[in-house]
């Protein structure tokens, strides 16, 4: 059986997880909304319940908290929230880099079209973008910066906790993406400084499909951000819609486990981490490592085999390790990955290169196993 190497795509869902949704879709059938009976406000406490959980993980406010569909909703909600304010107050400058998420590459273009002047900051070819380089791209009237946490595609680590204290000074509104720290380094997220902070539960053995957008308060107020949708007052208005109980419950509990075993995760990413890499100093391949590790989480690895084209090794050894070269959201189009090519690697190191991740539910034994498999097909390309 292969064994799942594509954490930052999608992970496992925990069965604690499952198992607690299953007894919320059989027994809590009310609209949380719904005031005037009991079976409203019984699903009521269960999102309450689920908001104190994942503002325990932050370590926010409860009412911080706000339940999306994911990141990518978030990410729009945070962004694109800020426009009216934005160009109200003579605020039409916003930073971001060139290697974050599409979701939200691409609703910086979205802003661009409204009005706004995007600067781009590209990463050192170690994979990590320099915080001076963020900050000497401000103005006075830059309204935003949004800076990922952890690069989806190699591991590496942003300098989110640096950014984050200046442009506090500078009272600039700060965006995170910590869809891929989020439940992994929690002590880190706990101690940035950041206005608006996105992640998806899916991400650390949560249900697909559910997400939060956290909203910083300053002065007993939140980010200027208004509702981009047409709906009801749900979520104080930053996200309408009947909220999804039993996908909230879902992820309550995600982050409830994952406050109780980050530490115990974080052991298992570092043993897979190191076996992988010691497999492969033993195995006589040419191969290289894309990003600093020096500041890479420890349940990804973003490799290069040289002279062996990607496409090729995960096609030929898929039935060992089921691998992938880049971001599910782009994938399907077999596109070189515009993360590496923003690094500026050469684009035969990008074509040879394919990205691990793991965590919770790995096994370090039967990935040894099925490893060394996908090496021994590796070197039958050459």
């Amino acid at each position: 059986m292969s064994s799942y190497l594509d954490y930052n795509a999608t992970t496992p869902i925990d069965s604690r997880v499952l198992m607690f949704m299953t007894e919320v879709y059989n027994n809590v059938i009310g609209n949380a909304d719904s005031r005037t009976h009991d079976f409203g406000q019984n699903a009521r406490q269960v999102v309450e319940n689920a908001r104190q959980e994942v503002a325990s993980l932050l370590n926010v406010n409860k009412d911080e908290v706000f339940f999306t569909s994911g990141a990518t909703e978030s990410n729009n909600i945070a962004i694109q929230g800020l426009a009216e304010y934005g160009l109200k107050n003579n605020k039409t400058h916003i930073i971001t880099t060139a290697i974050e998420h599409k979701s939200i590459l691409n609703t910086f273009e979205i802003m661009k079209q409204k009005g706004f002047v995007v600067d781009i900051v590209y990463p050192e070819s170690n994979g990590r973008i320099l915080s001076e380089h963020v900050l000497n791209k401000v103005t006075n009237n830059t309204l935003l910066v949004s800076v990922m946490h952890v690069n989806n595609e190699t591991g590496i680590i942003q300098p989110v906790d640096e950014i984050g204290k200046e442009l506090k000074k500078k009272k600039i509104l700060f965006h995170v993406d910590a869809t891929q720290s989020c439940g992994k380094l929690v002590e880190e997220v706990r101690s940035l400084e950041y206005d608006m902070l996105s992640f998806s539960a899916h991400k650390f053995n949560g249900p697909q499909g559910v997400g939060a957008l956290v909203l910083h308060k300053a002065n007993y107020k939140y980010p200027p951000i208004q509702n981009v949708y047409g709906g009801g007052q749900q979520e104080n208005s930053f996200r309408p819609g009947t909220l999804p109980v039993a996908l909230i419950a879902g992820i309550g509990k995600t982050c409830l486990i994952a406050q109780n075993n980050y530490k115990s995760d974080h052991q298992l990413c570092a043993k897979i981490k190191n076996n992988i890499i010691e497999q492969l100093n033993n195995s006589g391949l040419k191969y290289e490592v894309n990003g600093d590790q020096r500041f890479c989480v420890d349940s990804t690895l973003n490799l290069s085999f040289n002279g062996i084209n990607a496409e090729a090794l995960m096609l030929a050894g898929k039935e060992y390790c089921s691998i992938s070269n880049g971001s599910a959201c782009t994938s399907k189009s077999y596109a070189r990955s515009y993360v590496l090519e923003a690094m500026k690697l050469e684009n035969d190191k990008i074509d040879s290169s394919v990205r691990l991740s793991w965590g919770r539910g790995s096994d370090c034994d039967e990935i040894s196993v099925n490893f060394s498999k996908l090496i021994q097909k590796a070197k039958s390309l050459l």
